[in-house]
């Protein structure tokens, strides 16, 4: 399982310190806005002047246009501020204010943010109106494109900045429940961008997403739970977290009391539904479905079909395998009549064939135990040792050497006398030891054996 990001609320507490998507400073003075046409000598000092600013804080624009928007002194202070207009090359505009403050860095705004309406609904007074940046979406584009979402953007709502970071909502023509998209502050295209759905944000929070309603977002989830094709009716829902390669994972609790994780793939659709039964792995598993009840009733059926393939395991503990196995579930067992484990290979239904494989012999199969500790398999291979007539070795540590194309399976052993091991030599169906070769005589076999206590000159 990929590693979830979780704690939302940790990575939101960013955005306690986040400034509130505004128009420059300069938009106090209404004599500074744009006039419609912009003249040559607008141009000219904005050439001049936005090269040296964009060093200033950093930027990647490729400057394509620039222009001088207006100056503007402060009443008390008497420090005289500028403000200037850049379009860059397939990025998106921006407005760059010199404070006019020695030492300090020019304040940039994107071009989204200034023509985001304020509090009031109004837009500030400075607005884009270069050519390049009279559509602010059009910029965002190649960063919603970055973010790998599927996403035509209808409305872009700038929310704010911090010193390294831009947050955007983002309502898309093709449905859902809308996105955050985040990228870098100034923007670059070089830097990473991030898109997370918008339900992933808690309402009451600085950033969050308003032009969506909650159950608009909601009710992405409930149309992947349609996806699964899993009988629930939806009784809650929620969010578990998202893996560092895009995968993000949902929960939904049913009205019959059983609940899924519903795993989206990057870009949108279901890649699976998970029962909570089996999805303890996933950052701790389901929290809005009891799943005891239909825990003791899973362990009850691998009981069955264990005890029915042969293997007599009261389960107490089972962990499903990501295993492709021909439409079967694989399952290990952890059982309490027995210290050893096993793996089951159980079939779609209880009329299916099943197979169990003790942990002593699962690796020959390509199966690993996790539940089952090693010491608890070397009764098993002393018995398969005893079997095939060598009777003064007791097992102490073993190694599983592989199957052959002869279809002949090899596990290495050692003793606890501390004498000299063997390759115990297996025919493979069923698992059963047919020979024991002294590790002396096994040097043929993948290199013979290598456990410590089988090397000693």
């Amino acid at each position: 399982m990929r590693p979830v990001r979780l704690g939302l609320a940790a990575v939101l507490g960013l955005f306690a310190v986040i400034a509130t998507a505004a128009a420059p400073s300069l938009a106090q003075a209404a004599s500074a806005a744009p006039a419609v046409e912009i003249t040559k000598d607008q141009r000219t000092k904005g050439m001049a002047v936005a090269p040296a600013m964009l060093t200033a804080i950093g930027s990647s624009c490729q400057l394509a246009d620039a222009r001088f928007v207006g100056e503007a002194t402060d009443p008390k202070t008497k420090v005289k501020s500028s403000l200037y207009e850049v379009a860059c090359t397939g990025d998106e505009g921006l407005l760059l204010e010199n404070t006019g403050v020695a030492g300090q860095p020019p304040m940039a705004f994107t071009c989204m943010e200034a023509a985001t309406p304020g509090p009031d609904g109004k837009k500030g007074a400075n607005q884009c109106a270069l050519p390049a940046n009279l559509d602010p979406k059009a910029g965002l584009v190649p960063y919603i494109a970055k973010a790998k979402i599927n996403c035509t953007p209808d409305k872009i709502r700038a929310i704010g900045h911090t010193d390294s970071g831009a947050y955007f909502e983002l309502v898309c023509h093709e449905g859902g429940g809308g996105y955050i998209l985040q990228i870098s502050s100034p923007p670059s295209l070089s830097k990473p961008v991030t898109a997370d759905p918008c339900l992933m944000y808690d309402p009451s929070s600085k950033v969050t997403c308003t032009l969506t309603d909650r159950a608009t977002q909601l009710a992405v989830i409930d149309n992947l739970a349609s996806q699964s094709g899993k009988p629930c009716v939806v009784k809650d829902r929620g969010v578990i977290g998202k893996t560092e390669s895009g995968e993000i994972y949902f929960e939904v609790a049913c009205q019959d009391g059983k609940g899924y994780v519903l795993e989206e793939k990057p870009g949108g659709g279901l890649a699976q539904a998970i029962d909570c039964t089996n999805a303890d792995a996933i950052a701790g598993g389901c929290k809005l479905t009891d799943t005891r009840q239909a825990k003791t009733e899973q362990a009850g059926l691998y009981t069955t079909l264990s005890k029915k393939a042969g293997f007599d395991c009261t389960v107490s503990g089972y962990a499903p395998l990501p295993v492709n196995a021909g439409g079967k579930e694989v399952v290990e067992l952890s059982c309490s009549n027995r210290p050893d484990g096993a793996i089951g290979v159980f079939g779609a239904t209880a009329a299916d064939a099943s197979s169990v494989y003790d942990c002593a012999h699962a690796e020959l199969k390509g199966f690993r135990c996790a539940l089952t500790k090693a010491s608890t398999t070397y009764p098993a291979l002393t018995k398969d040792l005893n079997a095939v007539g060598k009777n003064s070795c007791t097992v102490s540590e073993a190694r599983t050497v592989g199957v052959s194309a002869e279809q002949k399976g090899y596990i290495e052993v050692g003793c606890a006398d501390g004498l000299q091991g063997y390759m115990i030599v297996y025919s493979m169906s069923p698992i059963t030891p047919q020979s024991a070769l002294i590790c002396a005589e096994a040097s043929s076999i993948s290199n013979g054996c290598t456990l410590p206590g089988n090397t000693k000159k």
